[in-house]
């Protein structure tokens, strides 16, 4: 896709203040092991920045995402990964019980620093990019989705009631890294916008009630959405879920641009668009399982509706549902590309 990059024009389309003349693209990530079957490994001499930097361009974004090296150590369960390009292993969050349950292991727990080498990939990307073409930097997770992995699921849920005073000292020391984080990225010329990915829901609705993310989660979202609104860059939240019991407070209170993260059971982004789209952007929506188990005509089918319902008048990117795994075969990848080159 020769088309070049144009960040600003991405982000006029996004806010609905002008009409796409191409189909924009958006990723909240794509799997390094994807990026190399279609790419190929490295030329000679190009590091692995301009190598990403190249993928990102050549398969026609505007972007590509970049993340802060920096994150909370949590206990996580450990099984083989049988995807299709796989990483040999695969991690799940332990959800009963985390490493931070009580105030003893509060104190002893080893909260991260942030430094500038937590940065130094933006610099080593940033000096490759194409005129026009931005990174939107990703925190190292969100308030709620922080909480939860340090506690525990089921042990954040019973401290909501039994230690309230620990959920809100760990929701203070995950904000002071997260605000760092931002402060920081928030002012880089490469910058364009910000990542803000924080699960907060299943199939059925929120995770935990929406009373619940208004004491705890929301302050910090919104703390970050400012902080980036004050320089200027849009705010994308990634969150899969079904949201709408507080889809209004993140546009009208927390400030999000866009909306990322959609599938079928829950909501097909058509759907979505007629209910939202006209004020907030919504990104992706290709549904994963049409991706991932879809026939090469299925993928199309699917992708060329996306395209009919949700590009006019702007407020929307296509992309996959939520990322492009090493589960899904990269041949659906190109092909959701393909119809998008094809559709302007």
């Amino acid at each position: 896709m020769k088309r070049e990059p144009d960040f600003d024009q991405f982000v006029k389309v996004i806010r609905r203040q002008a009409e796409p003349d191409w189909v924009p693209l958006s990723e909240f990530g794509i799997d390094g092991g994807v990026m190399a079957e279609i790419q190929g490994p490295p030329k000679q001499g190009e590091d692995q920045a301009a190598w990403l930097v190249r993928f990102w361009r050549d398969m026609g974004f505007d972007y590509l995402s970049q993340g802060v090296n920096v994150g909370f150590p949590y206990g996580t369960r450990i099984a083989q990964d049988t995807a299709q390009l796989s990483h040999g292993t695969r991690t799940w969050v332990e959800e009963a019980k985390g490493p931070v349950t009580t105030w003893e292991e509060f104190e002893r727990y080893p909260w991260p620093t942030v430094t500038d080498e937590a940065f130094a990939g933006f610099e080593r990307v940033g000096r490759h990019l194409p005129q026009g073409m931005k990174l939107v930097a990703t925190i190292p997770g969100g308030p709620f989705e922080n909480v939860t992995f340090l506690m525990g699921f089921e042990s954040f849920s019973y401290a909501l009631v039994e230690q309230p005073d620990l959920v809100q000292a760990v929701i203070d020391r995950v904000d002071e890294v997260l605000v760092k984080c931002v402060e920081a990225t928030a002012g880089m010329e490469w910058v364009g916008a910000q990542w803000i990915n924080d699960d907060m829901g299943f199939k059925g609705g929120t995770l935990a009630s929406p009373a619940t993310l208004r004491r705890y989660i929301f302050p910090t979202q919104k703390r970050l959405a400012e902080i980036a609104h004050r320089h200027g860059k849009p705010v994308f939240l990634h969150s899969c879920g079904r949201l709408d019991a507080i889809m209004e407070e993140l546009i009208d209170d927390i400030g999000v641009d866009a909306k990322h993260s959609f599938e079928d059971v829950i909501e097909p982004v058509w759907e979505a668009k007629r209910k939202w789209g006209e004020r907030v952007g919504l990104l992706g929506g290709v549904d994963m399982d049409v991706l991932c188990r879809g026939s090469e005509e299925q993928v199309r089918a699917y992708t060329r509706r996306c395209i009919e319902e949700c590009l006019p008048g702007g407020g929307w990117a296509l992309g996959s549902g939520n990322t492009i795994a090493n589960y899904m075969p990269p041949g659906n990848f190109l092909t959701m590309l393909e119809e998008a080159k094809q559709a302007r």
